[in-house]
């Protein structure tokens, strides 16, 4: 049996031309391509000719494929014989569930790659203009899955030692939580005061950003109607944004050639 092989791609946070080179070479060849929600539409007008396009998105609360189903339709396509890309949004190791994938495709024997992208939580404060380290205000990052809800016994996380041990932290699809997450950093030692941003959309022609502070944010959020998704950003790193956003100035000019 002629058996194919899976390429499990990061597509990047939401610019089409923030893919890498070798995930684009990937899609380019691909004879299936199955892809995320939050994977910009624009990167399969690259796919070739009479490829096969499965959407696998998940929206909250429902579900296209539940990720057993994803797992069968890579195994399968690839017992095909075919070329199939995984396409996930930001980078497939960074809440992408690509280990779980990865898992199913080598206990059956499937030949894989696992590409890299840029993950959101690094790229949409760069738009924004927020490094998320620098040498005067942060030199510790740490990003966060913030699904998890107190009350449904879901939050493990490490509190403490966030509010403690981390200069900047960057909590993905954090609004919905937002109140939980500013409650605990401020109850485990994080000052009231210390700089948050929401970056909705980011690096997209729709991204928005709003600052405030960790007492203050979630009114900010509710103000502005922020929705996900949405990076939720805290550290000192976030004043450097005054003087370093660049995002919306080159919205306001006439489109690059690049």
């Amino acid at each position: 049996m002629n058996i194919g092989k899976v390429f499990l791609v990061g597509a990047g946070p939401g610019d089409p031309k923030l893919i890498t080179v070798k995930g684009m070479e990937c899609l380019q060849a691909a004879d299936v391509i199955a892809y995320d929600r939050l994977v910009n539409k624009e990167l399969l007008t690259y796919a070739k000719k009479g490829a096969e396009l499965i959407f696998c998105g998940k929206l909250p609360g429902k579900h296209a494929l539940i990720q057993e189903q994803i797992n069968q339709l890579l195994v399968e396509k690839a017992e095909q014989g075919l070329t199939v890309v995984r396409l996930k949004g930001g980078d497939p190791c960074v809440f992408g569930r690509v280990g779980e994938e990865a898992e199913e495709l080598a206990v059956r024997g499937i030949p894989f790659e696992m590409i890299p992208g840029i993950t959101a939580g690094i790229a949409a404060p760069a738009y924004a203009g927020i490094p998320v380290t620098h040498r005067d205000h942060a030199s510790s990052f740490a990003i966060v899955t913030a699904h998890g809800r107190e009350e449904k016994g879901k939050d493990h996380l490490n509190w403490p030692a966030l509010a403690q041990g981390i200069d900047t932290i960057a909590f993905y699809m954090g609004v919905g939580n937002l109140p939980h997450i500013c409650t605990q950093l401020i109850r485990y030692g994080k000052k009231p005061s210390t700089p948050a941003a929401l970056i909705e959309w980011g690096t997209t022609d729709q991204q928005r950003t709003v600052t405030g502070e960790l007492a203050t944010i979630e009114q900010i959020a509710k103000d502005h109607q922020i929705k996900n998704p949405a990076i939720v950003l805290i550290g000192e790193v976030v004043q450097l944004r005054e003087k370093i956003k660049w995002f919306e100035a080159e919205k306001r000019k006439q489109p690059m050639s690049l």
